[in-house]
């Protein structure tokens, strides 16, 4: 690719900082990972926003968690029609080849996917409808939960709403995935449902007996 270009200085020198230290103090552990492969647990389904740091908030190192980061943390429905599933193929891979024992989807505060599923459904931003809008597009993942808080009063209550409509929509499909329904009846894996505050440091988890997010 010939338009690609250096790292950036600041990059190069972070680099050459964990390798002097963490890497340095660590040398055994990643060269056990190198060798033995990954065994993760847990597969966490999170949202791009680079305010969001799932690691940091678990304390977890390399190798504990299997991640998969996208656009307001949605799962797509089974759709098997040949074509590129990027979050389908991660949700199998994790499931069927690493057999992770937990799958946690966690939303967030102040969601720019969310946000934008709000506005192009209530009609602020028909720039999302068009078809050549990749966001657009995937945030129709969402409309099923926009219709669910579309009647509630006020915009940022709304918002709060469909951000944690995105977890829930996205446990849902994930159980459209025969392999996913199949190992989470047999209590292979279990499903999770988290909401964070970016803001407050908080998260609350999806309790099913009680159909609503409660404080960790």
């Amino acid at each position: 690719m010939d338009k690609a270009k250096p790292l950036p200085n600041l990059l190069v020198q972070r680099y050459h900082g964990w390798k002097a230290t963490a890497f340095a103090e660590n040398k055994a552990w990643y060269r056990r990972l190198a060798d033995e492969g990954q065994r993760p647990k847990t597969m966490i389904i999170s949202c791009c926003d680079s305010r969001v740091h799932v690691t940091s908030i678990f304390g977890a190192d390399q190798g504990e968690f299997f991640i998969h980061r996208n656009i307001a943390n949605l799962v797509p429905p089974y759709e098997p029609d040949g074509n590129q599933h990027g979050t389908s193929a991660a949700v199998e891979y994790a499931v069927t080849a690493l057999k992770v024992a937990h799958v946690v989807v966690m939303g967030h505060s102040a969601c720019g996917g969310v946000q934008g599923c709000l506005d192009m459904c209530s009609g602020r931003a028909p720039e999302l409808e068009e078809k050549s809008s990749f966001v657009g597009r995937w945030m129709d993942l969402l409309r099923p939960g926009y219709e669910r808080v579309k009647d509630l009063e006020g915009y940022d209550k709304q918002r709060s709403a469909l951000e944690r409509e995105a977890v829930l929509v996205s446990l849902e499909n994930l159980m459209t995935f025969p392999f996913v329904e199949a190992q989470v009846k047999s209590e292979n894996v279990s499903l999770h449902g988290l909401w964070h505050d970016i803001g407050n440091g908080t998260v609350e988890q999806y309790i099913p007996a009680e159909k609503a997010f409660r404080p960790i």
